[in-house]
């Protein structure tokens, strides 16, 4: 019984959280130096959290993994509205922070709902380059890496050259890369696939280089041909250190794709961010940061979702 009410108890706290965030929204007078909005949009943001967790809720009551997870998020879905709730006083409640580059939480939640369509079209063109991007660095870094860890010749006159030019952090090429190619656009791709073929290209040759040498001479034995050792045995044995590097490539990606939108181009949620810290606007500023840490966060689940999939004798063994 006792057990019970523990139970029901946590999953009551972040009601309880939500309803004296309503209560502080209402009670306390605003200090009047935010602008207004035309809708209370942090109390709409409350409100669909309360219904996400009602749901989960609900849904926990049949399936019994949602009921262990809600019961464990609950209290950390809680901190989480306390945050916003603090946040939210000190911005439109008090004159602590200024004004100017600490906006409520209804204007950037406004900002959100308000000029979602263009968001949109700046997240859609920014998507476009970094999957462009990522997958050329992917794959020619995965190729890289497969020449410098099979092949000894290859290792022996690129190693020291992907050491010497790997390093380099991706920003001091931005100037070279926009005098050499003809378009921003190819600039930004490269700078992309650059900061994504290093670490795949690491990752990937040592990966195959620990792999004992007992396995290729026994397939070599049995008449395994070169490309047969390639595909069936040094990929295979490879690919933690394959997807490794891909998790630091997709990370140096997003990073990258903020700098070069930030450099030049039109469109894009660098750009977006860029453009309204520009004109002093700081609730776009801090909308963009949300979009792209979501993207970002999403990506790499995706990412480990299929890692998971793939490398099923290593679920869990590194986990997000």
């Amino acid at each position: 019984m006792r057990k019970k009410l523990f139970a029901v108890s946590k999953l009551l706290l972040p009601f309880i959280a939500i309803a004296i965030s309503v209560l502080l929204y209402y009670s306390i007078e605003d200090n009047g130096k935010q602008k207004k909005t035309a809708h209370p949009y942090y109390l709409y943001l409350l409100a669909v959290i309360g219904i996400v967790i009602l749901i989960e809720i609900i849904a926990g009551l049949f399936v019994k993994s949602i009921k262990k997870r809600i019961l464990h998020k609950a209290p950390f879905l809680t901190g989480v509205i306390v945050f916003l709730m603090f946040l939210n006083y000190v911005t439109t409640k008090t004159t602590m922070l200024p004004t100017l580059y600490f906006p409520s939480l209804d204007r950037i939640v406004g900002l959100l709902v308000e000029s979602r369509v263009f968001l949109l079209k700046n997240v859609r063109d920014s998507l476009g380059l970094l999957a462009t991007g990522f997958i050329w660095g992917a794959v020619v870094g995965f190729l890289t890496g497969l020449a410098l860890g099979y092949f000894k010749i290859v290792g022996y006159w690129l190693n020291p050259i992907t050491k010497i030019i790997g390093p380099i952090p991706t920003t001091a090429w931005i100037p070279l890369a926009l005098s050499t190619f003809p378009t921003t656009h190819g600039a930004n791709v490269f700078l992309i696939a650059f900061a994504v073929w290093f670490p795949v290209t690491l990752m990937t040759s040592s990966g195959i280089q620990s792999i004992s040498n007992v396995n290729f001479e026994v397939s070599r034995t049995l008449g395994a041909s070169t490309l047969y050792q390639i595909i069936h045995v040094a990929i295979p044995a490879a690919m933690p250190s394959i997807f490794l590097g891909v998790f630091y490539g997709t990370v140096s990606s997003f990073a990258t794709l903020m700098a070069v939108e930030m450099n030049g181009n039109a469109s894009g949620i660098g750009w977006y961010i860029n453009w309204q810290k520009s004109v002093m606007l700081y609730d776009g500023v801090y909308a963009g940061l949300i979009i792209i840490a979501v993207i970002c966060s999403l990506t790499l689940t995706i990412l480990f979702k299929v890692r998971d999939r793939v490398l099923t004798w290593q679920k869990g063994v590194i986990k997000w």
